[in-house]
């Protein structure tokens, strides 16, 4: 907290105490006092006082502030003596000292008309401009600064993402502002008349505009040439800042807005100065790619027309955007010392401004022209290599894709002709009821076979042609195992043999499926092969 410049005096009714405080916001301050203490607040500064006797309250005391002299006056009723011990900490009073005796070297603020503001006021409000000391900080090392910090802010990817992620941003294009149907009305009505009319009466104000009006104190700007042109030069900047932050926030102002204007009007943040139009456009643009939120060269390009139309309605419709902006100033700590170095000023002198100026002026905007390369930040490179890894990755996921729809078609035809060669399941049940019909013709064949001198064992032999059954026939005197040819060969008649050889030959045979075997026996004997040693 600073301590402020005060005076004390008394006569025989009143006390009077006059605080000098610039550059304070005196819409907001506190006062207060008892017995002995006297404390007075208005940021960034606070008086405490500790009177030699008590002040008597009988409510006749009363406060007034002087706008140009930047003094606060309270007077209260006469003081009584009470010694006490003071307590409290002690302050030293500031002797304040005239601008010239300062002799700052630079000037700043409307009309370059203030200086040694920051000097004491730095730490306060540190946070409302971007530049330090500005006050020994010439125009040319402040512009140097400001590029030197744009550059360092600037984020390519957050450019990017709002390149080619643009719905948000094309959404706040499609917002039209209130003095859209102002301008078409305007348009309208010079087409018909074709004669340039007074457009003052297209904009109207409420009455909280006009009770804004009236607290300004009426005053006159003794400018030279090159004053009045940085006057012009800077409001171009400042409304552009307007512009987009009215586009992007839809008309509704919220706590940032304070914040996008003065960040995106180096006339505010920088304290710059200007030579030309298109450099102001330029500052303009690279402001907005690296601070707001949105950041997009069509927002730059739209706000630029935006204020062309402003300029173009006249004087009264820069006004009513001046006194928004100083609401929003005003209603934003600690913002508001840029309505005391710039705003109010400008409230105070549009309304005296020559409409021909103001056309003239949107008329050299006009004639501006702005490209990518013209920021300085290789945008156009840098959108070129963007996109060439964006075909890389495209590329990357079609092949990607076309790989994935290539596998599912070779592991489906593996498995259709996995199932084309594996048996079906009615064909599974044909195959078990053929070897049912199998083992009740090898049944009966064996039946019809036995005799009462015989006992058996068999073995059902398969090949291609049909089923032969190997026998052998055991009787009394023969070994088991043996087959019935050779025995009975040795011992037998020959008529039986003949008989059992023309039984055999009779034999149903049965078809198999191809690659099945009947039987448990894992030998095939062909039918012709097996014979009677007669044969």
């Amino acid at each position: 907290m600073l301590t402020p410049a005060f005076d004390l005096s008394q006569d025989p009714d009143f006390l009077t105490i006059a605080i000098r405080v610039p550059y304070a916001r005196v819409s907001e301050f506190d006062v207060y006092f008892k017995g002995v203490d006297f404390k007075f607040y208005a940021k960034p500064y606070f008086l405490r006082l500790t009177l030699p006797g008590r002040i008597v309250e009988n409510g006749s005391e009363q406060g007034s502030y002087d706008a140009d002299k930047g003094t606060s006056e309270v007077s209260e009723e006469g003081v009584e003596d009470d010694d006490e011990f003071d307590w409290e900490i002690e302050q030293f009073p500031y002797n304040e000292v005239s601008e010239s005796a300062l002799n700052p070297q630079y000037h700043y603020g409307f009309g370059d008309l203030r200086s040694g503001v920051f000097q004491r006021l730095q730490d306060e409000f540190s946070d409302v401009v971007d530049i330090k000391d500005p006050d020994f900080t010439s125009a040319a090392e402040r512009r140097q600064k400001r590029l030197a910090a744009e550059l360092a802010k600037f984020d390519p990817d957050h450019y990017l993402a709002d390149l080619f992620e643009d719905e948000a941003v094309e959404q706040v294009l499609k917002y039209n502002p209130w003095w859209t149907e102002m301008y078409s009305k305007m348009m309208a009505s010079l087409g018909k008349s074709q004669e340039q009319e007074n457009h003052a009466a297209l904009v109207s104000f409420s009455e909280e505009e006009k009770y804004q009006l009236r607290k300004f104190v009426n005053k006159s700007y003794l400018l030279d040439k090159r004053a009045q042109r940085q006057v012009y030069y800077s409001l171009i900047d400042i409304l552009l800042a307007y512009c987009y932050e009215t586009r992007v926030t839809e008309g509704e102002k919220n706590v940032e807005s304070a914040w996008n204007i003065r960040k995106l009007s180096p006339t505010l943040c920088w304290f710059e100065t200007w030579t030309n139009v298109h450099e102001i456009l330029v500052s303009f643009g690279r402001r907005v790619l690296c601070y707001p939120l949105y950041r997009h060269f069509k927002l730059v390009m739209k706000a630029y027309r935006d204020t062309i139309k402003l300029l173009q309605l006249g004087k009264s419709a820069v006004l009513k955007c001046l006194l928004d902006i100083h609401k929003i100033f005003q209603e934003s700590d600690p913002a508001y010392i840029l309505n005391d170095l710039y705003i109010s000023d400008y409230c105070v002198w549009i309304q005296k401004a020559k409409s021909k100026k103001l056309a003239a002026l949107a008329e050299a905007l006009k004639e501006v022209s702005l490209t990518k390369a013209q920021l300085g930040l290789e945008l156009e490179e840098l959108e070129a290599a963007a996109l060439l890894v964006q075909e890389e990755e495209t590329a990357l996921i079609a092949a990607h894709s076309s790989s994935r729809q290539q596998t599912p078609s070779t592991s489906s035809e593996a498995s259709d002709l996995e199932e084309s060669d594996s048996p079906t399941s009615s064909e599974t049940e044909d195959s078990d009821s053929e070897q049912e019909e199998l083992k009740d013709s090898e049944s009966k064949i064996v039946n019809s076979l036995r005799g009462p001198f015989l006992e058996e064992s068999s073995a059902l032999l398969v090949d291609d042609g049909g089923v032969c059954r190997k026998s052998a026939i055991l009787r009394s005197g023969v070994s088991q195992g043996k087959p019935l040819v050779s025995s009975l060969a040795l011992g037998g008649s020959g008529p039986l043999i003949e008989e059992l050889g023309e039984q055999l030959k009779t034999v149903v045979q049965i078809s198999e499926p191809e690659g099945s075997v009947a039987g448990n026996h894992g030998s095939v004997q062909d039918r012709d092969s097996w014979h009677s040693p007669n044969d």
